[in-house]
């Protein structure tokens, strides 16, 4: 794993000729896409996000904002963003039809499964196969730091995760801590059947880490961490 001044990357993905992405450090913003050496000539395509399981297939600048939580092209000179302040940033790279996508995934859109939603959009656009794909999960709020409610507990059981194996109960009556990480490496490898040695991990966790941005320890602050993921010209 490479460091850069304003972002995180993964050297496996830097490898790819085809390929660039990052994963945001606190003070990076939107608007210093265009200023980055690389990424100059990109249009960045952000979303509204929704906390959703929507996934947007794109293969031109939008006219409009998009709403949803998910994005994917095959088309280069586009930039797609996900917009992150303790939920997880995950990239799916389509190795042998150049495709990427780019999802937000929050605990809602987890339970909803919107990355295997966003696999089965690639495999009806480009036919992808899963020996072919790398996932890259980027920063989020770790297992020890993740608080959560009971009613999060239910939602994902009645979705049908092993929940034992991704919620620790805490001292607190009816309070857990939730492995945002794990419920998603566990759906890209075991249900997906991406290859465990094709899913790259930038293991830091939001809340703990002064230089990235957690909702949680701050929540008044406005700003959030730009990830991005682009195709090439």
């Amino acid at each position: 794993m490479s460091e850069k001044k304003n972002y995180l990357t993964i050297e496996r993905l830097n490898k790819i000729p085809w390929l660039i992405h990052g994963f945001g450090l606190a003070g990076f913003q939107s608007q210093e896409l265009k200023a980055e050496s690389g990424l100059n000539y990109f249009e960045p395509v952000e979303m509204s996000q929704q906390h959703s399981a929507r996934v947007l297939f794109i293969e031109n600048f939008p006219a409009h904002k998009l709403s949803g939580d998910g994005l994917i092209t095959a088309a280069s000179g586009l930039l797609l963003i996900i917009k992150t302040a303790d939920c997880l940033p995950i990239f799916l790279i389509d190795l042998e039809n150049q495709a990427v996508a780019a999802i937000h995934c929050g605990w809602r859109g987890t339970a909803q499964k919107i990355v295997i939603k966003a696999f089965e959009l690639m495999q009806q656009k480009f036919n992808s196969q899963a020996r072919n794909m790398l996932a890259a999960l980027g920063p989020c709020i770790e297992k020890n730091c993740y608080e959560v409610g009971n009613e999060v507990l239910k939602i994902f059981t009645q979705a049908g995760f092993p929940v034992d194996l991704f919620f620790r109960p805490v001292r607190i009556a009816d309070k857990f801590l939730l492995d945002l990480r794990g419920t998603n490496y566990w759906l890209l490898s075991r249900v997906l059947g991406i290859p465990e040695e094709n899913i790259l991990q930038k293991n830091l966790c939001t809340f703990c880490h002064p230089g990235l941005i957690s909702y949680r320890r701050n929540k008044e602050q406005k700003e959030r961490l730009i990830n991005f993921i682009g195709i090439k010209k």
